[in-house]
């Protein structure tokens, strides 16, 4: 009898489920019609455009760990372990980058070292011109995606370093071990794998660029397949490029899951005991402070205030653009929010293994870049070849839900994670369903993770720009296509401000991000006070 009763779903479990459904509905669809397109150009993309372009974006990979890793390994462990000039400043600003998407640092340093530009004279005059850095290559591409991508590593590796032990610190600094071998012989091991987070989620963040690399002329299979459906039409290749593309991703999710398991540390240290510090001075301490200083000068410093300097004022298309970004990433944030709650709720409320794969499949949206989620889309609201809702505000708003239930969802997840079962029975020994309990109870006791959650939200979709750009109707504008035009156009001085209009949304979630940092220090270095 309970076997057969845990096979018939409930109300909160088939709408789990229903939503499950609905957001991975967008992949299916593309597996099937890549598949089995109308006009079969796998032989073709194999022999001639796969090769080159698979070769390019694992170059552009490789090229992005091997930068931001050090980067953001390197700063988070000065920032944690090492007292220097100015660390506290460092600390937060560090974390200024995020704020900056891919395409507007690219359109940035583009105007920037262009050859007919002043900068271009002072190097000619001073420096070798043979030694000039240019963008528009793979190594400027590699430099430039770095720079802007490196804070989820910082992050990643700062989270491991505040939990790692104190006593184990001592015990290196006991057995005469300097800050250079701790940082080796400890700190990273123990780090490691929260480290391979940070770098999956930085190399997944790469292969959603489609504005930098067209930009600066580098064929990564993401672009390759805008470039199919954009420039040719041929939406059954771009589904076959696409896949192609996630079977790429799929393999960085399975290698980072593989590395957790393959190494797990618990190294918890004891409340009341703050992580001990190397004071470096004078020489040390500059060249700390100098590596701190030059990921923020060169990944949010120099881009801003070379916007700043171009911007002018406010024109009837940029209020417009402005006003359609504000609306949508309003009304997708307050989407993902209560979809979020459905399925969070739905999870704590029912544990049968159905429920929890529902979950789970429907916030896989965050892995698949933007371009190939709306070439699914498009195969979802095109029948037979002949479009229903593509270039539709209905189709696009679709995609920024699929694509960004992840972040919603973990963040109201962790906050009704947070809420005691206790309530919930006494919530039912009161005779409320789950539904009242809901309403009266859980959503009065989380609106700041609701609120956290739409925020990140927000800030994603005024950021968005392969799926904008994708699926937005005609003569549709926001503030993220607005600057690509002007960009693509080499107008930098009508894309400056809505480029700081951007910006100045991204820091939202930086200033969120440092807040539950400094709640974390707190809680960890407050001592304990045990009950008289």
């Amino acid at each position: 009898m309970r076997r057969m009763r845990d096979m018939i779903p409930d109300v909160w479990q088939a709408g789990g489920l229903g939503v499950s459904l609905l957001l991975i509905l967008p992949v299916a669809a593309l597996a099937a019609l890549a598949l089995a397109p109308s006009q079969n150009i796998w032989p073709h993309l194999l022999a001639t455009v796969l090769p080159h372009q698979m070769a390019a974006t694992l170059a552009l990979l490789v090229g992005v760990a091997a930068l931001t890793v050090p980067i953001g390994v390197v700063a988070a462990w000065l920032i944690t372990f090492c007292a220097f000039p100015a660390r506290g400043a460092f600390g937060w600003a560090l974390l200024l980058p995020l704020a900056m998407p891919t395409y507007l640092v690219a359109y940035g340093y583009s105007d920037l070292l262009d050859r007919s530009g002043a900068f271009y004279g002072w190097w000619r005059d001073t420096l070798p011109v043979a030694a000039y850095p240019d963008p528009h290559t793979l190594g400027g591409a590699i430099v430039l995606l770095s720079l802007v991508l490196y804070p989820y590593v910082y992050l990643a590796a700062r989270t491991a370093f505040l939990q790692q032990s104190a006593h184990l610190m001592d015990a290196a600094r006991v057995l005469g071990l300097t800050p250079l071998k701790c940082f080796w012989r400890m700190s990273v091991p123990l780090a490691r794998p929260a480290i391979f987070v940070g770098l999956v989620l930085c190399l997944m963040e790469c292969l959603n660029d489609i504005g930098a690399v067209e930009h600066l002329g580098v064929e990564t299979l993401t672009l390759a397949a805008y470039d199919m459906w954009v420039v040719r039409g041929n939406l059954g290749g771009a589904a076959q490029m696409a896949l192609a593309l996630l079977a790429l991703i799929a393999l960085l999710v399975i290698f980072e899951r593989h590395q957790r398991k393959a190494r797990h540390f618990h190294t918890a240290r004891p409340r009341g005991r703050p992580l001990p510090r190397f004071h470096l001075r004078g020489a040390r301490g500059a060249a700390a402070a100098v590596a701190c200083a030059l990921p923020v000068m060169l990944g949010f410093v120099v881009p801003v205030t070379l916007f700043a300097s171009h911007a002018g004022n406010p024109t009837p298309a940029l209020l417009e653009a402005a006003g359609n970004s504000l609306a949508l990433a309003g009304a997708a944030g307050l989407a993902v929010a209560a979809l979020a709650l459905l399925l969070a709720y739905a999870a704590r409320t029912d544990r049968r293994p159905l429920t929890r794969w529902s979950v789970q499949i429907a916030t896989l949206g965050y892995a698949i870049p933007g371009s190939i989620l709306a070439i699914g889309v498009l195969a979802v609201v095109a029948a037979d070849g002949v479009p229903l809702l593509s270039g539709t505000l209905a189709a696009l708003f679709f995609a920024y839900i699929v694509r960004f239930m992840a972040p919603g969802f973990g963040v109201v997840n962790a906050g009704l994670e947070r809420v005691p079962a206790t309530m919930d029975a006494a919530a039912r020994s009161l005779g409320a369903g789950r539904g009242a309990t809901l309403a009266r109870v859980h959503i009065r006791m989380i609106p700041a993770p609701l609120l956290a959650g739409a925020l990140l939200v927000f800030v994603d979709v005024m950021k968005e720009l392969p799926a904008t750009l994708i699926l937005r109707p005609f003569d549709f504008e926001t503030l993220a296509s607005l600057v690509y035009m002007h960009a693509s156009l080499g107008q930098l001085e009508d894309a400056a401000l809505p480029a700081l209009g951007i910006i100045v949304t991204g820091l939202l979630p930086v200033v969120l991000t440092l807040t539950l940092f400094d709640r974390q220090r707190r809680t960890i270095v407050q001592p304990h006070h045990s009950a008289a």
